[in-house]
C-alpha cells in the first residue's frame, strides 16, 4: 500500500487557492489595462474623427468646394438628405452619397 502524507497534501491544497486567486487578480488587472490602452489609443480618436466628419457633412451647403473619397473635385449644386449633386469640370454633374465626402475646401462665392 502506498502511504499518503496527509499534512503535505493539506498544505498543497491550502496553498493552491491562494496563489490562484492572486494570479486571477493579476490577469484581470492586465485585461482591464489592455482594454483601457486600446480605448485611448484607437477607439477614442476614431470616435472623435467620426463626429468631426458627421459635423462637416451636416454643414454642407450650395457652393461649397468638395472632394469625394474617390478624389473627384467639384462644387455642390443640389442637396438632399443623403445625397448631393456636384458640378465638376465643364458642366458635368455627378450625384454622390453624402457619407462619401472626404473634404470641404471652401465656400465658393455666388455668381448672381
Amino acid at each position: 500500500m502506498i502511504g499518503f502524507d496527509t499534512m503535505g497534501l493539506l498544505a498543497v491544497a491550502q496553498a493552491a487557492p491562494g496563489s490562484a486567486g492572486r494570479g486571477g487578480l493579476v490577469l484581470m488587472i492586465y485585461t482591464v489595462a489592455f482594454i483601457a490602452i486600446m480605448w485611448f489609443i484607437i477607439l477614442g480618436p476614431q470616435r472623435r474623427m467620426q463626429k468631426k466628419h458627421q459635423q462637416m457633412i451636416s454643414e454642407l451647403k450650395k457652393g461649397d468646394e468638395i472632394m469625394t473619397e474617390g478624389g473627384i473635385l467639384g462644387s455642390v449644386v443640389h442637396l438632399t438628405e443623403d445625397r448631393l449633386t456636384i458640378k465638376t469640370g465643364d458642366n458635368t454633374r455627378i450625384v454622390v452619397a453624402r457619407s462619401k465626402i472626404a473634404r470641404v475646401f471652401a465656400e465658393q462665392e455666388s455668381k448672381s
